[in-house]
């Protein structure tokens, strides 16, 4: 885009191809926008080559995150109050001192001059992806070319005239375009703007004096020879001609005639950067775009990983399929092996049948028949923390489920007492289905002095406290050593002379389910 016009640009498959050019006018605009028609599905990217645009250089303290954004836009607003259309580029900073940040502010200071276009792209809708300048985008081109230079001027010949454009290193420092009418000589304008651009550096000290300045003059190479004749080098000047064909090849960009312009075309379409100033509302449907088209990438990855889980599935089915009929075959074999062993072998008493159930009832019956020894084993660590009870008698039995009632007598647990026949053992009483609970009475007595009742019966108490601590266990005290109840009367004497008759004895029931 220049002051007078808009050039259309097709960048496809890595070739760049001019399009059509509109007038800033009516009707240009009205041409301009049916040449968008159907165009929503394609990326468009607008480069500004205006005599409008400012730059002006700040040192800005370097100030990083949010706050250091902060800064650089308030600075840059105050800057262009008049446009939304600036940008900041930070570029380095001093080596010396709090080392500020070296800061180019450009901007568009007259936005009419874009708003018309970018109003005609938001119209039809079509994804702006950036707007951009070329005097930017040719910093791109200086440092892609290998180019620069301590003091570097940049001139080409560009759709909107004579464009100059100073660097120091590969940082952009200012940038001036000048017009030119039909009757000017690009040569001589090439020659008298240089004279012009290196006043104006060494007025402003971006340029010392005895410094050499590097002249790069892109134009065609019909151009070059008259350039050379007319350009002479000085020792603070030195001249350096690329003709756009070989520049073309050097950044191996395919394009049809060849110009400037095209050449910082191409380097956008091959690598753009994010949007230099800002596109406004016609920015949204790039956005769009974006998102569209990462919900179909995102609808493509699921379809493919469908697909692949389709095809993993169907092909896990046909070996899964192929093992079954390899086992079936296998197991048929194995059959007939079988049946021709025991053909072989002398008829038995019981069947194979009978024989498996009776292993099985044999291993359920270890594992959960009834057995004294882990009751024991508690009666055991519970006397060791009883030194003063001595144990006179064990009775264990096994108790039928329906007689679940704790400290019941042991003479009542056993299966068809009192009435004389004999019966078949329960199920429930061998372990089965489950381990039954445990009945275990415990007669012993107390090895205290025959006076020192407290102890007696609180050494019984104890024994039966650490016994009900186990899991499972439940302790009823059927027969205490000394009967404390109020309503029954103490007697008898506690001083005979024959020890052993006036031990204390108690009975305890213990009942334990696993």
């Amino acid at each position: 885009m220049t002051n007078d016009r808009l050039c259309a640009f097709d960048w496809r498959a890595g070739v760049l191809t001019p399009g059509p050019c509109f007038s800033a006018d009516r009707d240009g605009m009205d041409a301009f926008a049916r040449h968008l028609e159907g165009a929503a599905d394609a990326r468009a990217y607008l480069v500004a080559d205006l005599v409008e645009e400012d730059f002006a250089r700040c040192l800005l303290p370097h100030v990083r995150g949010s706050a250091g954004r902060s800064l650089v836009e308030r600075r840059l607003s105050h800057a262009y109050r008049d446009t939304p259309l600036r940008h900041a580029d930070i570029q380095d900073r001093d080596s010396e001192g709090r080392r500020d940040d070296h800061v180019l502010f450009s901007a568009l200071t007259n936005p009419a001059m874009v708003q018309p276009w970018v109003a005609v792209m938001e119209q039809r809708q079509v994804p702006l992806a950036g707007l951009y300048s070329a005097a930017h985008l040719s910093a791109q081109l200086v440092r892609r070319m290998g180019i620069a230079q301590d003091h570097l001027l940049l001139i080409a010949e560009e759709g909107g005239g004579l464009r100059q454009s100073y660097f120091q290193g590969p940082y952009l420092k200012f940038s001036r375009l000048t017009v030119l009418a039909a009757h000017d000589d690009p040569v001589d304008a090439s020659a008298l703007e240089t004279a012009k651009m290196r006043q104006f550096l060494t007025s402003t000290r971006l340029l010392e004096r005895g410094e050499t300045l590097h002249v790069v003059v892109l134009a065609p190479a019909e151009r070059v020879a008259a350039l050379e004749r007319r350009c002479e080098d000085d020792p603070e000047l030195a001249f350096h001609f690329i003709d756009i064909d070989s520049a073309c090849a050097r950044l191996k960009l395919a394009a049809d005639q060849p110009s400037a312009e095209q050449l910082l075309l191409g380097l956008l379409g091959r690598d753009a950067p994010a949007s230099q100033y800002p596109p406004g509302a016609a920015g949204r449907f790039y956005r769009i775009w974006r998102a569209r088209l990462a919900l179909n990438c995102a609808s493509a990855a699921i379809a493919l990983t469908g697909a692949l889980w389709l095809l993993g599935s169907v092909w896990s089915g046909v070996r899964d399929g192929q093992e079954a009929t390899r086992l079936l075959a296998e197991g048929a074999q194995l059959d007939a092996r079988y049946r021709a062993i025991m053909a072989t072998l002398p008829p038995t008493a019981a069947r194979s049948a009978n024989m498996k159930a009776a292993v099985r009832l044999d291993g359920l019956l270890a594992a959960s028949a009834p057995a004294p020894a882990p009751l024991m084993a508690l009666v055991s660590r519970s006397l060791e923390r009883a030194p003063a009870i001595r144990l006179l008698a064990l009775d264990w039995r096994v108790r039928q489920p329906a007689q679940a009632q704790p400290g019941m007598d042991a003479g009542a647990l056993t299966p068809g007492a009192g009435d004389g026949a004999a019966e078949p053992i329960p199920a429930s009483v061998a372990g089965l289905p489950g381990a039954p609970a445990q009945v275990l009475r415990i007669d012993g007595e107390v090895e205290f002095g025959p006076s020192d009742y407290r102890a007696i019966v609180d050494s019984v108490n104890q024994f039966a406290r650490d016994m009900a601590a186990n899991r499972g266990v439940a302790v009823h005290i059927v027969e205490a050593p000394v009967d404390v109840r109020q309503s029954v009367k103490l007697s008898g004497k506690t001083d005979s002379g024959d020890a052993a008759s006036v031990k204390p004895r108690f009975a305890i029931n213990v009942t334990w389910t696993p």
